[in-house]
């Protein structure tokens, strides 16, 4: 075991020893997930919400341009509860450890049934709707983090690898659903009647969470959210100055841990190795309308999409469910690898057979995140979790966004066929760069008994779940004295 080489050094992680526990580990299986109800309720809540909000965004678009006839603001108002989610990650996800996760995540809910209400009065105009659903939007990151962080508390071992995937699969395998009924709900109902309907998941969503959740306190204590809510007592910094100044403590709080975060060199190795190989192979999807249009199949464009969504959640599931844990650590830079070498082949300018089953072998690579799922948990301090998956989700989605659009820009100079295949460079050029972020490290030796923790110090278990093999907590991130909160 290394230690940090000095008390002081803020941000400093301790390897932990989950490698030791997970060389004799055997996979988990769906039974042993599935028979936790606080796992259960939480992937159902969160498969209601990605119905309803799949559907929403599809009704609000049609609505936009049944009332502007403008094709821009149409696409505007089908991405517009997506487009905050950067801002809101740099700004609002420490509320993700300063709540109560059950609340925090029945009170989004509450906050998007109310929205959903108002737009389908259609008491705003086009601006307004469009504003609304961006400034809702704003908390998506901190709530998404809170449920992230949850999984973990819920799940120990392999059992929480693959609860994660199953996340994955569900959030593809519902928006499809969603485009389904969505669209089936516009053919009946019409846009209003969609988001009617739209409201009621949300409400299914919010009793599902705060009936099949118990209640947790706040992680943090710098600030917490105020007394009553879920038994959480208010930190100080909640206490004073209100509203207004609460905010500004939030904002202050995001980025200071942010920065405590990427300050510390193996939470940084490991969100970049969780970033960079597969951001960049997501570049290709934006490339995809223009590739088979030169194929003269412009209706390919599903096909291929399709084919990318199967080989992901095949990956997931695969690798999530039928690999032991130490073997999917070791094969995990080797499915990364997997991501961008199938794309060097669209250089020669494939055909949709060829090109489809080029995108579902790739994307069969994103199963390397889950060799990666418990190092990343294991570094982070618990008390500051949330905001930690919160940062990777922020992270990920930022970076697709750039690529995408960096692919779209280099479309306007480049075969769209060239494109994909520099996509599948830059992946294979960030894995190699990342190779030791995203190699199993070594098991430790015998450790050093003055530096191993306590079994006092290691954190209990939930009431509700079963035996255990969590790795030691991580230190907590130690804050500058310059930037503290200071109270009276």
């Amino acid at each position: 075991m290394v230690v940090p080489s000095s008390p002081g050094d803020p941000g400093a992680v301790t390897p932990s020893r989950s490698r030791e526990t997970v060389a004799g580990e055997r996979p988990a299986t769906f039974r042993t997930v599935l028979a936790v109800p606080e796992f259960v309720a939480l992937l159902a809540g969160f498969g209601v919400f990605m119905v309803g909000e799949t559907a929403k965004m599809l009704a609000l678009a049609v609505l936009v341009y049944d009332r502007t006839g403008s094709p821009l603001l149409s696409a505007f108002a089908y991405v517009v509860g997506f487009l905050p989610h950067a801002l809101g990650g740099m700004l609002l996800i420490s509320l993700a450890d300063r709540w109560p996760p059950r609340a925090l995540l029945v009170g989004y809910d509450l906050l998007r049934m109310a929205s959903v209400v108002v737009l389908a009065w259609g008491v705003l105009p086009p601006a307004g709707m469009l504003g609304l659903v961006f400034a809702v939007g704003l908390v998506a990151p901190a709530s998404t983090a809170a449920r992230n962080a949850l999984l973990p508390e819920l799940l120990a071992g392999d059992a929480y690898v693959l609860g994660r995937s199953l996340f994955t699969v569900a959030a593809g395998a519902t928006q499809v659903l969603g485009f389904a009924a969505g669209g089936l709900l516009l053919d009946l109902v019409g846009p209003y009647g969609a988001l009617w309907l739209t409201a009621a998941t949300c409400l299914v969503s919010a009793l599902l969470t705060r009936f099949g959740l118990a209640a947790r306190p706040a992680r943090s204590a710098t600030g917490a959210a105020p007394a009553g809510a879920d038994g959480a007592a208010p930190a100080p910094t909640a206490q004073r100055g209100g509203g207004a100044e609460r905010r500004v403590s939030v904002v202050r709080e995001t980025w200071r841990v942010n920065r405590l975060l990427l300050a510390d060199p193996r939470i940084r190795g490991l969100l970049l190795a969780q970033w960079l190989p597969g951001d960049l192979v997501v570049a290709a999807e934006g490339v995809i309308v223009p590739y088979v249009s030169e194929l003269g199949l412009a209706a390919g464009a599903g096909a291929l999409l399709a084919a990318s969504a199967l080989g992901m959640l095949t990956g997931e599931l695969v690798v999530g469910r039928w690999v032991a844990p130490a073997r999917r650590e070791r094969l995990t830079p080797w499915l990364a690898l997997l991501l961008g070498t199938p794309m060097l082949a669209f250089v020669t300018r494939p055909g949709l057979a060829v090109a489809t089953a080029l995108f579902a072998l790739a994307t069969f690579g994103f199963g390397y995140q889950l060799g990666l799922a418990r190092r990343f948990l294991a570094a982070v301090p618990e008390s500051r979790r949330g905001q930690a998956f919160g940062l990777l989700s922020t992270g990920m989605m930022t970076a697709q966004g750039l690529a995408v659009g960096l692919a779209g820009a280099l479309a306007e100079v480049l075969a769209p066929g060239t494109v994909m295949a520099l996509a599948g460079v830059a992946s294979l050029i960030a894995t190699g760069l990342l190779w030791p972020q995203l190699r199993p490290e070594p098991t430790a030796a015998d450790p050093d008994p003055d530096s191993s923790p306590s079994p006092a110090d290691a954190p209990a278990p939930h009431p509700d779940a079963g035996p255990t093999d969590r790795p030691a907590p991580a230190p907590e991130l130690r804050v500058p004295a310059s930037d503290t909160d200071k109270t009276p």
